[in-house]
């Protein structure tokens, strides 16, 4: 009996991929969830329409939230320190103060606040597409 090696086609090839790509996409969607039902006790919504979502966010000292997502949003800090925030492979320590605001491009993420105090935050996504394809507008002189 004579073995032949065989080749996978091309196409046959660029489906397998895409349905990996779709699966690891899909897993860490699954992983990646709304904050809103991820921890209902530590998120509040404050307000929603078409464009935005407004939530409140209280971590006590020691407490954990599990893997999330956020499009486009921006932090509000009512009261300020320190959190550990893990995106990926990239974690960050985090020291807010009150009144703060941080922008942050839409992301998956954890975090833990590490700190003796509530950290209280107010997160505002921002619902419309990210604009960073957008035009640059020319400055007038």
């Amino acid at each position: 009996m004579r073995l032949r090696s065989r080749t996978t086609p091309a196409p046959l090839l660029a489906a397998i991929a895409a349905a990996v790509l779709i699966s690891s996409m899909a897993a860490a969607s699954a992983r990646a969830q709304d904050p809103l039902k991820v921890a209902p006790t530590m998120y509040k919504l404050l307000f929603e329409n078409e464009r935005v979502r407004v939530m409140e966010v209280t971590f006590k000292p020691g407490e954990r939230i599990a893997p999330h997502a956020h499009p486009d949003h921006f932090v509000y800090v009512a009261a300020g320190g320190s959190l550990t925030i893990t995106a990926g492979e990239k974690t960050m320590d985090a020291e807010l103060k009150p009144g703060q605001v941080i922008w942050i491009a839409a992301e998956s993420h954890w975090a833990v606040n590490n700190g003796k105090t509530d950290v209280r935050l107010v997160v505002t996504e921002l619902k419309e597409p990210s604009r960073s394809d957008a035009p640059v507008p020319k400055s007038s002189n």
